[in-house]
């Protein structure tokens, strides 16, 4: 799903065009509550499967880079894609994905472990301008394939439309940080499922980069305050706490377009138009022990820089856990019990 309005603690991320479910604090505060580690309660979720189609086939995933992006930028999150299928030092981005992978269809088929970045375009002209609404990101697809920067792929294609720090997107930063659909045939030609997330670094930082920068950070100075203020604030491993930050809510749109491509697969709650999904039931836990806006144990660098997963080249990341459906709970390889 995801509207999530969750102040000062978690990611939001949403899905549909339809109306959605939002997740107030008050409600994340109830289930804290109830339970010793949020991680580890199981009696919360009634997670179903509803008999459609999960991304079982090899992933070629397609990103459009709209806007103005660094070299920089794109280069962690491009190593961060490699890391699924890529070996690393445990508890790896792979090691992550395989808690994604218990999920199956009806026939018994798992989700892929194979996502491969099939292709790149760079939308440097903002080609629908700076102001998107969430209809605009299928627009934005299909000018891609008209240009023939990369394919339409029906059978396997994944799109990823990556929203620059000048771009406003609607309900960006006010109520979402991402989101995942599929494409209508009218407007692209075909269906196809796809995620946008948009750089918050310079625009809300304190909502969609959060651990990385405090609550009550607009991004409107050059650098976030360098005091916690008795908020659990760390260091972003790549050094850059909007594409660190996007690197989160990016898993969190793969976790769960992947377990529910077409709205119709795994998700939790009795309406499909605004479900909540594997990586919704555990937004902020990051950790062993997390809850109440603690985002759990999770390992620093020799800088102090945090994270809980490794990846190619040495990378190093922050993500979310997903919900284990053989474990029943939240569940990362860097767990310790």
């Amino acid at each position: 799903m995801i509207l999530q309005k969750l102040p000062y603690y978690f990611l939001l991320l949403s899905l549909s065009y339809a109306p959605s479910l939002a997740f107030s604090f008050s409600q994340s505060k109830e289930l804290f509550n109830q339970a010793k580690n949020y991680e580890g309660s199981s009696d919360l979720v009634n997670l179903e499967y509803h008999m459609g189609p999960v991304l079982a086939s090899p992933i070629n995933v397609y990103i459009i880079w709209y806007g103005d992006w660094s070299l920089s930028q794109q280069s962690t999150i491009r190593d961060f894609l490699y890391s699924f299928s890529s070996p690393a030092a445990y508890p790896s981005v792979a090691d992550w994905w395989r808690t994604v992978r218990l999920y199956t269809d009806q026939t018994g088929s798992n989700i892929t472990g194979n996502i491969v970045l099939s292709g790149e375009f760079y939308d440097t002209r903002y080609s629908h301008g700076a102001y998107l609404s969430r209809l605009d990101m299928q627009s934005i697809i299909r000018t891609a394939v008209n240009k023939r920067a990369m394919a339409l792929n029906p059978h396997s294609g994944l799109y990823l439309v990556l929203t620059s720090h000048d771009v406003q997107v609607q309900d960006f930063c006010r109520a979402v940080c991402g989101f995942h659909y599929f494409t209508f045939p009218n407007i692209v030609g075909v269906t196809v499922p796809y995620a946008w997330v948009g750089y918050s670094g310079a625009q809300c930082p304190g909502m969609c980069a959060y651990p990385f920068a405090w609550p009550g950070y607009s991004g409107s100075s050059s650098s976030p305050p360098r005091n916690n203020e008795g908020h659990n604030i760390m260091r972003a491993p790549n050094g850059d706490v909007g594409v660190d930050g996007m690197i989160s809510v990016l898993a969190h749109e793969l976790a769960e377009v992947s377990s529910n491509p077409l709205v119709n697969a795994w998700y939790a709650g009795d309406d499909p138009t605004a479900p909540t999904e594997i990586a919704d039931l555990c937004l902020g836990v990051y950790g062993s022990g997390a809850g109440g806006g603690y985002v759990g144990k999770v390992d620093k660098d020799t800088w102090g820089n945090a994270y809980n997963v490794n990846g190619v080249r040495g990378r190093k990341f922050m993500v979310q856990w997903v919900w284990d459906p053989v474990k029943k709970r939240c569940y990362g390889p860097n767990a310790i019990d």
